[in-house]
Formats: structure tokens, C-alpha cells, sequence
């Protein structure tokens, strides 16, 4: 158990992804019929989906805002765990009747296996199932991860539950939940110095100078960070896409640790009393709130 100041708590988690969009309703069709969200809380302008009661996606109406250059700072992709092989098919299935769908590829990753595609707006979204714990390979304190071809019609034929399909059990499950951020950045070592040092993720991966992988409570990664399409990128501009990132921590004392740490190294943060709120080196947006 994490018992390090210094470190993000093991019970940290990943909350709602906001997302900036100029056709609310579109967005708000793909995520329910294809991930099989439903809503939560709607407001002017605002949705709220998620399963069970737990907010996963807040979609925004930002008619007025540009696109973002696919060489910006900002998302990457919003990765949503589903907690069964059963659960992960049926929305491989949803995905494939949605006409015009932008399906960007698979990957078995030792430690999970995903399902890659672009949402309406081009937002990049993983669809995945972790392996069990025990599978994980680590060595000298790194996990293992690797990308291997997973063919979807064998992956659905194995996996799906065709009696339940097209039910309420074809909805995502209760489990359901955002499972990781992965973001675009200009850089890995300040991405380094701002999630692992001043943060409090602990580092679990890396690829060389073009990719870091952060987590806590030993999760192979809760976020993660690229250069892939953004070398050199500097502080993105209010855009639609990425909007917010909710991190959650258990308790109001990981929160104030979390502060200290952060202010402590020269990072601004904003206190509103419920959670805290501040930016990376590339103005993607980051709440932090307690559980309890």
C-alpha cells in the first residue's frame, strides 16, 4: 500500500472526462448507442452520461469554439473500462451499427485489450477490458505492455452474450467507467516533472522520449501522455474537444497533500472549497476532488 506522501493515494481513480462539442445531439446519440451510456443529468447546453449513477462523460455545447489542430496539446483519447469480456463485445457490436463509423484499429496490450475509434468530433476513445491483475507482468518496478492484433469477429464470437444482447443487459453494466486519459502534450520529461513529481502519479512506463504511462495504487496507467502528433506543442487554446479532467482522491487530507505538493511547485491551483482545480504545462484543465 502507498503509505508516501509524495505519491497519489491507491485508491485514486479516474472521474468524468469533459467534452467541448458543436453538435451536442450527435455526440450525445454516438456515446449512448455505440458505448451504450445513458443519461444522467441534463441541463441548457449540458448532458451528463454515465451507467448506474456515475457520471462517465459530460458533453458541452460550445457552438461558438474552433476545432483543434490535430498538432495541438489537449486529448488523445478517453478510455472507458468495462468490467467483462461480455460487456466490451456488446459495444464492439453497438459501434458496428452505427453508420459511418471511425473505427481506428485494436490492440491486446498484455494488460488489457482495446477497441480503437473517433467519435463524430474526432475524439479519440478506447473501448477496453483489463486482465486480471495476476497476468500483469512487472519488472524493475515497469509494467509490461505491448500492442498485438485482436481480430474483432473472433473477439465478439467468444465473448458476446447473444441472449442478452440487444436488452437492457446490452447497455454498458454498472462497472463501467472512464479506465484511463490519455493525452496529447509538447513534451515527456515536463510531462514527467508535472503528473509524477508534482502530481503524484507514480511512473509505470515509458517509450523513450515519446510516451509516459502514470498511475497510482499499481494500475498499469490512469493516464498517460504522448508527442506522437505533438512535439514542441505550447499551451492549447480553449478549443472544442477536451474541456476538463476529473481525478478523484479518497479524502480531504490526499487533497490537501495534493495541493501541497502542487503549489509547491510553482503550479497555480484553485480551491472552491469541494476540490481543487489547475492546468498542465499545456492548459489541460484538471479537477481534483474527494471521494469522501
Amino acid at each position: 500500500m502507498n503509505t508516501t506522501i509524495d505519491l497519489l493515494p491507491d485508491a485514486t481513480d479516474m472521474g468524468p472526462v469533459l467534452l467541448k462539442t458543436a453538435k451536442l445531439a450527435r455526440l450525445d446519440h454516438w456515446y449512448t448507442a455505440g458505448v451504450g451510456l445513458e443519461h444522467i443529468a441534463e441541463r441548457p447546453g449540458v448532458v451528463e452520461l454515465g451507467v448506474g449513477g456515475r457520471v462517465i462523460l459530460v458533453l458541452e455545447e460550445a457552438p461558438d469554439l474552433r476545432g483543434p489542430n490535430p498538432a495541438d496539446a489537449g486529448l488523445f483519447h478517453t478510455a472507458i473500462l468495462y468490467p467483462t469480456h461480455a460487456a466490451l463485445a456488446a459495444a464492439v457490436v453497438r459501434m458496428t451499427q452505427i453508420p459511418n463509423i471511425q473505427f481506428a484499429g485494436t490492440g491486446d496490450h498484455h494488460v488489457s485489450e482495446a477497441f480503437y475509434f473517433a467519435d463524430p468530433d474526432g475524439n479519440g476513445v478506447e473501448l477496453y477490458v483489463d486482465r486480471p491483475r495476476d497476468q500483469w507482468s512487472w519488472v524493475g518496478g515497469r509494467i509490461h505492455m505491448t500492442t498485438e492484433f485482436i481480430d474483432p469477429n473472433r473477439f465478439v464470437n467468444e465473448h458476446l452474450d447473444r441472449g442478452a444482447f440487444g436488452g437492457p443487459a446490452s447497455l454498458a453494466p454498472a462497472g463501467a467507467k472512464v479506465g484511463h486519459v490519455h493525452l496529447q502534450v509538447g513534451d515527456v520529461p515536463s510531462a514527467r516533472a508535472f503528473y509524477v513529481d508534482a502530481l503524484g502519479f507514480a511512473e509505470t512506463a515509458a517509450l523513450g522520449d515519446t510516451a509516459l504511462f502514470v498511475s497510482a495504487g499499481g494500475y498499469h496507467h490512469h493516464m498517460a501522455m504522448n508527442v506522437w502528433n505533438s512535439r514542441g506543442a505550447s499551451r492549447r487554446a480553449d478549443t472544442l474537444g477536451l474541456g476538463r479532467i476529473e481525478i478523484r482522491v479518497p479524502d480531504a487530507d490526499a487533497l490537501g497533500a495534493a495541493r501541497e505538493r502542487l503549489m509547491a511547485r510553482g503550479v497555480e491551483v484553485a480551491d472552491d472549497g469541494r476540490g481543487i482545480r489547475f492546468d498542465d504545462p499545456w492548459a489541460n484543465r484538471i479537477t481534483l476532488l474527494p471521494t469522501a
